[in-house]
């Protein structure tokens, strides 16, 4: 018998558990039902026999899947729990069963690496002013209408040009570039989990912070992994609606909601992100309905970023999202009781700056990605020494 590590906990013997419940998805997969599905759920599906032939040298064995029979696997990394057949390629488009075994195909080659500005995450309340090395690979579990990153995010890993860059090698190249972070962004970076842990794990012993940017859709085990390595999210909230999260993104709102309250219970600094798109999340009711969950589950305190729509990919015949309805979105998540809540996607407008919860005082003021006023000393508000949430320089 093989020995299993981080997936101890999904072992062939589970299938025998009384009481075991899998996923509708995977139970429709095992028993070779066709999974019944509302038109206006677009998640993505399984590609049958489109593994490659042969390993590369950017393959490495998967965390967190089961055996099947059959030489069946299913994955462990997402909801999605994708039960792949020999040959057959998962959602995210970055996993294949190869000969009985599930491997990742995008361990040490990312397709876009760059030097941001950690405002740019947007991480808001987490080191501003700093400087954070990017790396994404191809592939989401998400298959949003509306993505900005589709041409990495909705690929193989196998269709682009990348960078042959394995974790000590991103450790090497963020202490060159200088930056406090690395920020696993751009696609969906738990796709590339592995990849991200051991590279998170190795920037964590130099004194280097971890940023994980991602659409919360992971289980609750690898989640549980990587709050031990990483230092800061920002995590899309797309909706708080389940259908538009099956029509627009693909997936499903629980477990991102269940991922926001993992962040809290383990307190990992996480900033939320909400992208208005006009027509699928601007009403008023669902965005109180939403900040009243927040304040009640994790708090007052987690910085909430509702961000202007503009058109591309799938929805590029709508309109942008008008500012006014981005303000009084802010004005209903503050009156909820969220204390710092932004808006981007606007230069200019009062939402970019942070205010101290208390006083009322500016505390950061924003220009793009440019700082010119900086009032935390120590933690607090430099006018009336209210400790404001965050990690601070």
């Amino acid at each position: 018998m093989k020995t299993v590590s981080r997936r101890q906990f999904l072992t062939t013997s589970a299938l025998s558990l009384a009481g075991t419940t899998l996923p509708v998805s995977a139970m429709c997969a095992l028993s070779g039902e066709k999974q019944n599905f509302e038109q206006k759920n677009i998640s993505g599906k399984i590609l049958k026999n489109d593994a490659p032939r042969n390993l590369w040298k950017w393959s490495r064995e998967a965390d967190y899947y089961m055996d099947l029979p059959g030489g069946a696997v299913m994955c462990g990394i997402c909801p999605h729990s994708c039960v792949l057949e020999k040959g057959d390629r998962s959602i995210c488009r970055s996993r294949v069963n190869f000969n009985g075994k599930l491997y990742t195909l995008t361990y040490g080659n990312p397709c876009s690496v760059n030097t941001d500005p950690i405002e740019k995450k947007p991480l808001f309340h987490f080191k501003p002013a700093s400087l954070a090395l990017s790396i994404a690979t191809t592939g989401c579990n998400f298959r949003c209408l509306n993505c900005q990153n589709w041409q990495i995010s909705q690929v193989k890993p196998e269709d682009v040009r990348f960078y042959d860059l394995f974790p000590n090698q991103v450790i090497k190249k963020a202490i060159d570039e200088k930056v406090a972070s690395i920020a696993y962004t751009y696609s969906e970076a738990t796709t590339f989990f592995e990849y991200m842990m051991d590279t998170a794990s190795l920037a964590k012993k130099r004194g280097i912070s971890n940023l994980w940017i991602s659409n919360g859709y992971i289980n609750p085990e690898p989640l549980s992994a990587l709050c031990e390595v990483i230092d800061a999210a920002n995590v899309n909230l797309k909706s708080f609606n389940n259908e538009t999260y099956q029509k627009l993104n693909g997936g499903l709102l629980e477990p991102v909601l269940n991922t926001f309250k993992t962040l809290h219970e383990k307190k990992v600094h996480f900033e939320m992100t909400t992208l208005v798109v006009p027509g699928y999340v601007d009403d008023p009711m669902m965005i109180k309905t939403m900040c009243q969950w927040i304040v009640k589950n994790l708090g007052s305190d987690h910085p909430l970023h509702f961000l202007r729509f503009f058109p591309q990919y799938k929805l590029d015949r709508l309109p942008p999202t008008p500012v006014s309805v981005l303000t009084n979105l802010r004005k209903i998540a503050m009156d909820t009781g969220i204390r710092y809540v932004y808006v981007g996607n606007v230069p200019g407008h009062e939402g970019n700056h942070t205010f101290c919860h208390h006083c009322g005082k500016l505390l950061i003021e924003r220009k793009g990605y440019h700082i010119p006023t900086y009032n935390i000393e120590k933690n607090k508000c430099k006018f009336c020494g209210t400790l404001i949430p965050g990690v601070w320089v």
